[in-house]
């Protein structure tokens, strides 16, 4: 019989943070093999749970769940992410600015898959949330990487980012907090991209999903707080700071300069009505969400969780020779450095390859948020602080021996 092929349209599209190391472990465990995944955030199996106050409201609520909602979403929790985005210092958001949507994730295709025409192109941070790049290519579009600066805590270089606009450039994403760097972007920073904006008329695409997970006392400050004349999108929801992944629950904000984003937002009503509606359940978590206890600071301050947690791993990783990293100020991740020098390694994805098979430590690779040299890869600091002595430990015996394998000595 004739195979039946994927579309053209996923011939540049990759979701490393699932992708064939993923699998690969997963084929390990059904071998019988414990894998420690510091692949992605999924925080609840790590034991971060939600607060009971949503859950408790949740289930209240099921019984209410069954029908559709508004295409946007429910009114009350609209206009609860209404007032967090004044709380923003966002203006001009009004309740019809506001999607929710089954995760953030949903969001950011919608506002491609709204946007894009073949050949289109949108700057990407690399490294990034390899969703961006994915949903740019699914939509037609062409996603153009501009380089975040290592050497200057992972801020984006604007001069690289300027030299990449063209006449096919329509929109600039900016992760902030970043993912996978951790990195938290100074409003210095944050107002030269919005003039690059409202120079080329250009959309700035906000991914503020770790707006509260920061760290040492650092603040966010929303890039569209800051200009009234630039469209922006902003996206959030509940799975990172309130810990609810699984419940699919986010939400898009449109402000800004909208009387020229007319036929835009018409085209985000059409897909916003084309999906019915984001599922009801997680929608009846955001009003009590955002207007609870935000015990997310418990767990980023002094004493707090996953503060001592980033601060162990990042003291664990630095100690073996030849990593470096730049200490996250937000988000749950970090993305170390390989000395060239030291780990020559050809290709990444084999590198991780070979991570999970000797040590059943399972990561991502750095090219699997696009980023541009085979030095790099990602990890979460979610596990306990035994078990990521123990993840790292192993860690540090494979560096040794892959670094005597290759020759490289100090």
């Amino acid at each position: 019989m004739r195979p039946i092929q994927k579309s053209n349209k996923l011939a540049e599209v990759c979701y490393e943070i699932r992708g064939p190391v993923p699998e690969k472990a997963r084929q390990m465990e059904e071998e019988g093999h414990k894998i420690t995944k510091l692949n992605i955030g999924n925080l609840a199996v790590f034991g971060f749970d939600p607060p009971d106050e949503i859950v408790q409201d949740m289930k209240i609520n099921l019984s209410n769940a069954a029908g559709y909602t508004d295409s946007k979403g429910m009114f009350a929790p609209r206009k609860a992410v209404m007032h967090y985005t004044q709380g923003k210092n966002i203006r001009g958001v009004n309740i019809d600015d506001i999607y929710l949507g089954n995760g953030a994730s949903e969001l950011i295709v919608m506002s491609m898959n709204a946007l894009l025409n073949n050949g289109d192109e949108v700057l990407v941070p690399a490294p990034d949330y390899p969703l961006w790049t994915a949903a740019v290519s699914l939509s037609g579009g062409k996603p153009v990487h501009y380089v975040c600066d290592e050497q200057q805590d992972w801020f984006p270089d604007i001069e690289d980012m300027r030299g990449k606009i063209t006449p096919n450039t329509r929109a600039i994403v900016v992760i902030n907090p970043n993912n996978p760097t951790g990195a938290l972007y100074p409003v210095e920073l944050l107002l030269q991209i919005v003039e690059l904006a409202r120079q080329h008329q250009l959309i700035i695409y906000a991914d503020e999903i770790y707006d509260k997970v920061l760290y040492d006392g650092a603040q966010h400050v929303s890039i569209a707080s800051l200009a009234d004349d630039v469209l922006f999108v902003t996206f959030n929801g509940l799975s990172k700071n309130y810990r609810a992944c699984g419940y699919r629950s986010g939400w898009m904000v449109v402000s800004g300069e909208k009387s020229h984003a007319k036929d835009y937002i018409e085209g985000l009503n059409m897909l916003a009505s084309m999906r019915l509606c984001a599922n009801a359940p997680g929608q009846f978590a955001i009003q009590t969400a955002l207007g609870g206890y935000q015990s997310i600071d418990d767990l980023v301050g002094p004493g707090g969780r996953l503060l001592k947690q980033r601060d162990l791993a990042y003291k664990l990783l630095t100690e073996i020779p030849g990593v470096t990293c730049v200490k996250p100020k937000a988000a749950l991740y970090m993305f170390p450095r390989l000395d060239p020098k030291i780990y020559p390694i050809a290709d990444d994805q084999q590198f991780a390859y070979e991570l999970l098979a000797e040590t059943k430590v399972l990561i991502v690779q750095g090219s699997g948020f696009n980023w541009i040299a085979p030095d790099h890869f990602r990890v979460v600091f979610l596990p306990n602080s035994d078990d990521m002595v123990e993840a790292f430990g192993r860690m540090a015996k494979f560096m040794e021996s892959y670094r005597k394998r290759h020759g490289a000595s100090f």
